[in-house]
């Protein structure tokens, strides 16, 4: 099943245009400002990475099916190999075969729309997993290694491709793009901000950066851009650009967080390359964990609610 590239539409080349020139602004913008604060540095690192980035992946996913959700599944393997880097056990073959071909599977059912079989994929993982103590006549730190293989395929797997998922929905590629905009945008706000709001650090022993003040307005900043950027959505009122707005800057952070708290606990920071301008792979992508699946919750509800 192919289609058009969607890049051959006139809005989402005007799209493009749009967050590539945003970014080549705000880019200038922060570059010049770049040695005010770590802040603006982090800033900066963020915006680079992205002036490289988003240009390949924004002609990628446009090509039209099944390319964005090869896209997609590719980045979610590239994010569950680092998963188990961090968690050591990427030399764990069996497991990590039995998660990344659980990837595949949800890449399958994202592409044929086949709902049913992707929710019932984390179970066949958890089942393939018990397995393995079997063949390999093995009880030693099993339970540790399951426990660790199905948090990895949930997060970096189920969750995540749920951003496949969208793809079905109105105006899909387009909602993908909006909501990993916005998503992005907000976390790099409220680095920025968080100088200058430093009382009431809401996660003091996780992420000294996240604070009430800086959270709030990146909120704000990011239910602005929600509104600016509402024509990529299927429907112009603001019960859409206001529940993506919300889901963006609300549930976006939480991804993050746990990723810190499985970082801290793990004892490792970075593992893999390194990403132009900050972190790894999988530092650029843990936003999404928990947006990709909410977004599509509530998008599906009001997309219901609008045209029952």
């Amino acid at each position: 099943m192919t289609s058009n590239p969607t890049w051959h539409d006139p809005v989402y080349q005007q799209t493009v245009a749009t967050i590539l020139g945003f970014l080549f602004v705000g880019g200038l913008i922060v570059f010049f400002l770049r040695n005010k604060n770590f802040y603006f540095i982090t800033a900066w690192a963020s915006i680079k990475s992205w002036l490289l980035a988003a240009p390949i992946f924004l002609g990628l996913i446009g090509l039209g099916s099944p390319w964005p959700t090869l896209i997609l599944t590719a980045l979610a393997l590239m994010g569950a190999k680092a998963f188990f880097q961090v968690m050591g056990m990427y030399h764990r073959s069996y497991f990590v075969i039995i998660c990344y071909l659980g990837i595949m599977g949800l890449a399958w059912a994202s592409f044929t729309n086949q709902r049913e079989l992707y929710n019932a994929l984390p179970m066949l993982v958890l089942g393939a997993c018990c397995l393995v103590p079997l063949l390999r006549n093995s009880y030693k730190r099993m339970i540790q290694y399951i426990c660790l293989t199905l948090l990895g395929f949930i997060l970096l797997g189920w969750c995540f491709m749920h951003l496949a998922l969208l793809i079905h929905l109105p105006n899909g590629v387009y909602q993908i793009i909006y909501i990993i905009l916005l998503t992005e945008f907000c976390d790099n706000t409220n680095l920025a901000t968080s100088r200058y709001f430093r009382k009431y650090i809401l996660f003091s022993k996780i992420d000294r950066r996240r604070t009430l003040g800086s959270f709030s307005i990146s909120v704000c900043l990011t239910l602005g851009l929600a509104f600016l950027m509402r024509q990529l959505l299927p429907g112009q009122s603001d019960e859409y650009w206001l529940a993506a707005g919300l889901v963006a800057s609300l549930v976006g952070i939480l991804g993050d967080l746990l990723m810190d708290v499985i970082r801290r606990d793990a004892g490792v920071k970075i593992v893999g390359p390194f990403i132009l301008g900050r972190g790894d792979f999988l530092q650029r992508i843990d936003r999404l964990i928990f947006v990709a699946p909410i977004y599509d919750i509530v998008m599906r509800t009001v997309n219901a609610v609008m045209h029952p």
